[in-house]
């Protein structure tokens, strides 16, 4: 599994929880634009990115190359999409998650459990 870090705050942070709960993934970590373009291209199978509001910076550019419709917002400041919630979005197969660095491993955590069964 191809995963690239976008987002704009907090990457080597997200990528080594990325490594802690994907440990078979290659992890890369690119700017918001090369990360989004390796999704559009093919080169990765998942984009994470972390901004301070969870859906702006982290998840922008994903969202202009690759359409909305495969991006989830799981985590804003005060709100972290319940478990359920975040199976629905992996469900409908979104691959571009944004969230907010407070909330990052408890996000990548529940995402990995999701799409390690869907596997």
């Amino acid at each position: 599994m191809k995963i690239t870090v976008g987002g704009q705050i907090d990457k080597e942070n997200v990528a080594e929880l990325l490594k802690k709960y994907f440990p078979e993934g290659e992890i890369t970590i690119k700017s918001d634009i090369d990360a989004a373009m390796d999704i559009k291209l093919g080169n990765a199978d998942y984009y994470f990115g972390a901004c301070n509001t969870g859906g702006g910076g982290a998840l922008a550019m994903a969202i202009a190359l690759i359409g909305a419709d495969k991006c989830a917002t799981l985590a804003m400041p005060g709100n972290v999409l319940s478990e359920e919630k975040i199976k629905e979005e992996v469900d409908k197969g979104k691959i571009a998650f944004g969230f907010t660095p407070q909330s990052a491993e408890e996000i990548i955590k529940t995402v990995a459990s999701f799409l390690k069964i869907k596997s």
